[in-house]
């Protein structure tokens, strides 16, 4: 199965009940939106008190209440248009959102909660206005003020749990400084803002300050606090040549840092806009949540016609069949369930990105906690990637250094990890490394230049095995160590042995993977001698060794075809195949190349222990996206009844007022409940 990675859905859901997502590449877009956002909960908490103020004096000019004070004598000529006009006012400014929520859901062909509340309160006022006017019945205007005011304040609470949920973002932008110290052709430096930086400016850090873009040192040492963007605590030495992300805080040390990317292209910004992406990307329980909401809402529309007509019906006053009615509608509000997915959302992406889990595809990520099987890449993943020249065996008249300096020479081209490590030899060793011309890089096999007018070969010994040559004796080779074979015109001329560590980390994430009852496997492009001996130091279930990176994703399909789940946890790069084969793909140690394009999930820092969070936070997603769907769902299934007036014959009778509190309740044990992914 190939995952579609671009496809992203904004929910189909309120603007009152929903942090929207900054466009993709809107470095500060967040900050916006987060402004936006304050200023609704603001419009909100002003609606609340100016409607709350309102309702005071209706308290004395109801009937109802008046009787039940013993205040029948405070009535005077003409109350009740009073009251009418402190209601016109309480229904038309207080209900303002409400009703223009249900114009807003009706034009969009969507029924849901706002339809209900518009709904609820405009029948309430058209009746009891028909009632100052002269019709015979009992005014509902206390139940309407009491009723939008309470709606109003649950609003205000839910909005502002939302913005908690989808802070992260804000904090994000926010760890970009404003002011930058910019060198100018003289070596003085001047203050401009951040985002007056380009590309190739060379700029000033002093110790304490925050990293204003990606780039790398060209003078001074220090440490650099990467923890609130890679989750990593430890403090991370820098020297010259090393790299710096936007976001970081320096340490100790002054440095000159020559800017390589700027703006939208730092790694900051593209998590922003990644995080943004995930949080309004579509997820498969949102859409459950969106239809359930849309059918509670057809129900609680035709419940609420029903009671009515029921109650009616059986004799019972037009009033009290009307409160009945209007209660069903009220308690019915499907605020919970719109809530319900959005938040939790929210919460576990903001949380996965503070530890390094950049989530691209909500969908797989969900499915993670289903899986069956873990893929590791060998090289860079369980292993450091680093390989170290363990032995050299001379053939015929050279002698050891030679080796390793034709070879360094011919490697010196190649990004390979292996040609890496001899050149580093070479380079540890203060050997000279002689020119090479003519390179050529032989897929999967190795590469070959032209030296000192010698045709050198730097290969495997698969390489050789091909043409049927005998392959010389080798007693450098032992178990962990990978052969490379120098020729020069053809003819065998040394043999490099090389060693890769296995990380201390990976031995922790394979035992807890065992625990959690996955099966662990192995790819490597490396031997089989290599592999099996990697795979029997980290206890592994299976390995493939000798994967050309272009067989990689077809080994993946193979054991998905055992109807197993597989993630395959790989650098990104030649893996990417492997990565969007995969159930799940999971790019390891991206570090700032955020835009590994085939991964579902990108683990920052090179540590696959970080599989097994990403597992954790996978399951305690979904197990809060199921409480709170069954809360949503389970607590309307119990009011509706309760609303209708089933139990009315044993007294039990909820008002319209008590039925709006029940359900502001109810959507704010959902949003609380979701912020407690964080324990």
């Amino acid at each position: 199965m190939h995952h579609d990675h671009h496809q992203h859905h904004p929910h189909a859901e309120h603007p009152e009940s929903e942090p929207t997502a900054p466009p993709a590449g809107a470095c500060c877009a967040p900050t916006h939106d987060h402004s936006h956002h304050a200023h609704m909960v603001a419009d909100f908490a002003r609606r609340f008190w100016i409607s709350t103020a309102l309702t005071l004096p209706m308290v004395f000019l109801s009937p109802m209440l008046r009787s039940f004070f013993g205040l029948e004598a405070l009535s005077f000529a003409g109350d009740s248009y009073v009251l009418l006009a402190l209601a016109t006012v309480i229904f038309f400014y207080g209900g303002h959102p409400f009703l223009k929520g249900l114009a807003d859901e009706l034009r969009a062909g969507q029924p849901g909660m706002m339809t209900l509340i518009g709904v609820a309160i405009t029948v309430a006022y058209v009746y009891s206005t028909a009632v100052v006017l002269g019709l015979a019945g009992k005014l509902f205007f206390w139940e309407l003020a009491t009723l939008i005011d309470i709606m109003l304040l649950g609003h205000f609470i839910e909005m502002r749990s939302v913005m908690g949920a989808s802070r992260a973002l804000s904090e994000l932008a926010r760890l970009l400084p404003d002011q930058a110290h910019l060198f100018a052709e003289d070596g003085s430096t001047t203050e401009v803002p951040v985002s007056a930086l380009a590309d190739g400016d060379l700029i000033l850090i002093k110790s304490g300050e925050r990293i204003p873009a990606d780039g790398a040192i060209e003078a001074g040492a220090t440490t650099v606090n990467e923890a609130m963007l890679t989750g990593e605590a430890q403090p991370v030495a820098k020297a010259v040549e090393d790299q710096v992300i936007a976001g970081s805080i320096n340490g100790e040390g002054a440095i000159q840092v020559r800017i390589e990317r700027s703006g939208d292209q730092t790694y900051l910004s593209q998590v922003i806009r990644l995080v943004a992406e995930a949080q309004a990307s579509k997820s498969r329980s949102q859409d459950l949540a969106n239809r359930a909401a849309f059918w509670l809402t057809i129900i609680a529309l035709s419940v609420g016609a029903v009671t009515f007509a029921v109650w009616f019906s059986l004799g019972r006053e037009a009033v009290f069949a009307l409160e009945r009615s209007i209660t069903v509608m009220v308690i019915t509000c499907p605020h919970a369930l719109g809530l319900a997915i959005p938040l939790v959302v929210a919460v576990s992406t903001a949380l996965a990105a503070g530890r390094g889990l950049l989530i691209r595809n909500r969908i797989t990520f969900e499915d993670a906690r289903k899986l069956d099987v873990i893929i590791f890449d060998k090289t860079g993943t369980l292993t450091e990637g680093h390989f170290g020249v363990e032995a050299v065996a001379a053939l015929g008249q050279a002698d050891e250094n030679t080796v390793i300096s034709l070879a360094a020479a011919v490697e010196a081209n190649s990004a390979h990890p292996l040609a890496q490590g001899i050149v580093r030899s070479a380079t540890e060793r203060g050997l000279a490394i002689p020119h090479a011309h003519d390179f050529q890089s032989i897929t999967g096999r190795g590469a070959e230049a032209h030296v000192d007018g010698r045709r050198i070969q730097v290969v495997s010994p698969q390489y050789l095995a091909e043409p049927g040559l005998e392959l010389p004796a080798a007693d450098i080779a032992g178990p962990g160590r990978t052969l490379v074979y120098v020729m020069a015109d053809g003819a065998p001329f040394g043999v490099i042995a090389l060693a890769d560590t296995i990380r201390e980390a990976s031995r922790q994430a394979i035992a807890d993977l065992h625990d959690r009852g996955l099966q662990v496997m192995m790819l490597t492009g490396d031997n089989e001698q290599v592999a099996a001996w990697v795979a029997s130091e980290l206890g592994l279930d299976e390995y493939f060794s000798q994967v050309l990176p272009e067989d990689k994703a077809a080994r993946v399909r193979e054991i998905q075809q055992r109807g197993q789940a597989v993630a395959m946890v790989g650098d990104g790069v030649n893996d990417a195949p492997a990565l969007a084969q995969a159930d799940v793909g999971i790019a390891i140690g991206a570090g700032t190349d955020v835009a590994v394009e085939a991964a579902d999930v990108i683990l920052v820092r090179n540590d696959p222990r970080n599989v097994l969070d990403l597992l954790r936070l996978s399951q305690a997603t979904w197990t809060k996206m199921v409480q709170n769907l069954a809360w949503a769902t389970g607590y309307n299934a119990f009011a509706i009844p309760l609303a209708a007036g089933v139990l009315a014959s044993y007294g039990i009778i909820l008002t319209p007022a008590v039925g709006a509190v029940v359900m502001s309740l109810s959507t704010i044990i959902v949003a609380v409940n979701a912020r407690l992914l964080k324990l």
